[in-house]
């Protein structure tokens, strides 16, 4: 599966920004998508994945701020992301599971700062 991400950047404090990832080339059906996030020095995270039947999951930290969405038709999914702080500073990676395997993207890199 190859998944290609877009929507990283620089942005000031406060600000938002739209992270999309498509999915192509899966043999398996795709059931949930999501997006995690590495900061410098620690680990990867959760950030917020979502179900093929729309259930959606997200990481304490970004409740209110984050929403999850997906095309299913189109296997992209997207992330927007509002009120944005400079802890939220990280590689963002995209993933994709099936009943097989767990595909990740190459990364998008977020950086918020004035």
């Amino acid at each position: 599966v190859q998944l290609q991400a877009f929507g990283g950047g620089l942005v000031q404090p406060g600000g938002s920004l739209r992270l999309s990832c498509a999915a192509s080339g899966s043999r398996f059906r795709i059931n949930t998508m999501g997006w995690y996030r590495q900061a410098p020095g620690k680990q990867r995270d959760l950030v917020a994945d979502i179900t093929s039947s729309g259930i959606t999951n997200y990481a304490d930290s970004v409740k209110g701020r984050f929403t999850i969405s997906r095309d299913n038709a189109k296997n992209t999914v997207y992330l927007q992301m509002n009120s944005l702080k400079p802890e939220d500073t990280a590689v963002y990676y995209c993933n994709a599971r099936t009943s097989y395997n767990s595909n990740w993207g190459q990364g998008t890199e977020v950086t918020v700062s004035s």
